[in-house]
């Protein structure tokens, strides 16, 4: 085992997005790699903020209508309210210089995260690839295991 960081991001809370990406980032800064692994509602966090034409089914459409796209449509998981709490979560990172979503996503990648989509989740919920933000990977559940088998730290979100 080496001293690599892995973390299975599930839930696609504003909230719990923004501390994967802290975590992911400060492991980086102690000298980690780093593998992230979007999976089921996970992968909204990944979705980009504008609605990119592919072909679908008639459910994919559905399921893609009822989820959020892009990371300024996130809730927070506790007193989201109608979406007022993330927007008060947003309002007061903003005022304190705090990364928003957005930009931690960005330095991830800068800082040369593995960022990992789920292929399986993506088939599941209708996800093509052309709506994930660029610079990703694709990959199963393999893919994975090989990096948590190979961290000595592994969350799930």
């Amino acid at each position: 085992m080496s001293d690599n960081s892995s973390l299975i991001v599930f839930s696609g809370d504003l909230d719990k997005a923004i501390a994967s990406f802290i975590i992911a980032t400060g492991a980086v800064a102690m000298g980690k790699q780093v593998t992230m692994f979007f999976t089921f509602w996970g992968l909204n966090v990944l979705r980009k903020d504008q609605y990119v034409k592919t072909k679908k089914t008639f459910l994919e459409r559905l399921f893609g209508w009822m989820m959020p796209r892009g990371t300024e449509k996130l809730g927070i998981s506790k007193m989201n309210y109608g979406g007022l709490g993330a927007w008060l979560m947003r309002y007061i990172m903003r005022k304190k210089n705090i990364m928003s979503l957005k930009q931690l996503i960005e330095t991830a990648k800068e800082l040369d995260v593995r960022i990992v989509a789920c292929a399986m989740s993506m088939e599941v919920m209708g996800i093509k690839e052309e709506e994930l933000l660029d610079g990703i990977e694709y990959a199963g559940v393999a893919t994975y295991l090989a990096a948590a088998d190979d961290s000595n730290i592994n969350l799930f979100i």
